[in-house]
């Protein structure tokens, strides 16, 4: 696993735009690297028989991605190659998401987005056209790696329901915090 970037394109932001990227990208690094879920990866990818040596190699990429129709992205795969990359939300988006739930909200949601893709798209490895099957094993398996960690923070099955129901992101209480299971709000 590395953190990657495009010298050509990092001329087109500010300074400040920059060393924001390099932050969040080192924060996301250090998220996927961590023992508990490195440890979690290799047994999702035993349970759903993927050989680790097709994983060629993971990117973490420092600056975000955008679709042609403007919507960002999370991850990539190259199912060919074995190349996942693994992208920021927007300078702006963290900033209006910081305002509304505050940094440690933010941080967490970064880190578990992240989390979130790179099984995302490691699943892609096995279904290679099958989004709908990659989206509901990524569900399921983000679910049950987020209610290993429950018991370390409350915040976990919130986070969980901010990146798997983004369309509702704005309807997120606290209060309500303790009412979301995996199960009933995928």
């Amino acid at each position: 696993m590395k953190r990657s970037v495009d010298p050509q394109k990092l001329k087109s932001f500010s300074q400040n735009h920059v060393k924001f990227y390099l932050k969040y990208s080192s924060f996301v690094f250090k998220a996927l690297k961590k023992p508990s879920f490195q440890k979690f990866i290799c047994w999702m990818l035993k349970k759903e028989k993927i050989e680790e040596q097709i994983v060629s190699m993971v990117q973490v990429k420092v600056l975000p991605f955008r679709r042609n129709n403007g919507n960002g992205v999370a991850g990539k795969c190259n199912t060919t190659r074995g190349r996942i990359r693994i992208y920021p939300k927007t300078i702006k988006f963290c900033q209006i998401f910081k305002q509304q739930f505050g940094q440690n909200i933010l941080f967490a949601y970064a880190g578990n987005r992240a989390r979130a893709a790179l099984i995302h798209e490691l699943l892609h490895l096995k279904y290679e056209e099958d989004e709908k099957t990659v989206r509901e094993l990524s569900r399921e398996y983000f679910c049950i790696f987020t209610q290993k960690q429950c018991i370390k923070s409350g915040r976990s099955l919130f986070i969980y329901t901010m990146i798997f129901n983004s369309n509702q992101r704005q309807e997120i209480s606290f209060k309500r915090l303790n009412h979301f299971t995996c199960k009933g709000k995928s």
